[in-house]
């Protein structure tokens, strides 16, 4: 089960074969938002409190095309090699 926390693997997608970790998870449509993946350019209007621009962030992913690290198992299979 994937939830905030959770290492992760990306299977398809520009990202494919990057890692990272889950920040947020939208249950409802099925997909979470990794950190450093999927990151997309987004056009923020200038307020009295922020300064506007072109600010970089995470977007949602799917959660069909995440695979979950668990880096006991990964260990093992490169001790093997």
């Amino acid at each position: 089960m994937i939830k905030k926390g959770t290492k992760v693997k990306v299977l398809v997608g520009k990202d494919k074969n990057k890692d990272g970790e889950v920040m947020e998870i939208d249950r409802s449509n099925n997909r979470a938002k990794v950190k450093g993946i999927n990151m997309v350019k987004k056009h923020v209007k200038t307020t009295k409190e922020k300064k506007g621009g072109i600010v970089s962030k995470e977007n949602f992913i799917h959660l069909s095309n995440l695979s979950i690290l668990d880096n006991k198992k990964s260990k093992k299979i490169e001790a093997k090699k």
